[in-house]
């Protein structure tokens, strides 16, 4: 039997998808995830450096670069390849999710035969 890695959270989920696009600094990406889900999702800052951290040390971020923004350094990360890949994974796993229970909402709401 293959063991499969664990689902992301959702945080972990926003935070690589805000990275898609290229590398960003916290706040940065703090702002594309609440955007993507229409500010439903707000990540505090401790649960993005935190998750950051964890992501980082599994190899699906990687620190990009730094630069300094009014006497304070503000670090940039970027999506690695083992990144895309668990965010292409878990895309695809959600996706399967949820087909079967809107097959099922439709199956529902149709008349028997």
């Amino acid at each position: 039997m293959t063991r499969q890695k664990p689902s992301l959270t959702e945080p972990q989920y926003f935070i690589l998808a805000a990275l898609m696009d290229g590398p960003l600094h916290g706040y940065g990406i703090i702002k594309a995830a609440e955007q993507a889900t229409d500010g439903r999702l707000r990540i505090a800052v401790g649960t993005l450096y935190g998750a950051l951290e964890r992501m980082e040390r599994t190899g699906l971020v990687a620190a990009d670069h730094e630069e300094i923004v009014d006497g304070r350094a503000r670090r940039y990360y970027k999506l690695t390849e083992d990144g895309t890949a668990t965010l292409s994974r878990e895309a695809l796993r959600m996706q399967q999710a949820a087909a079967v229970v809107i097959g099922r909402s439709r199956d529902a709401g149709a008349a028997p035969a």
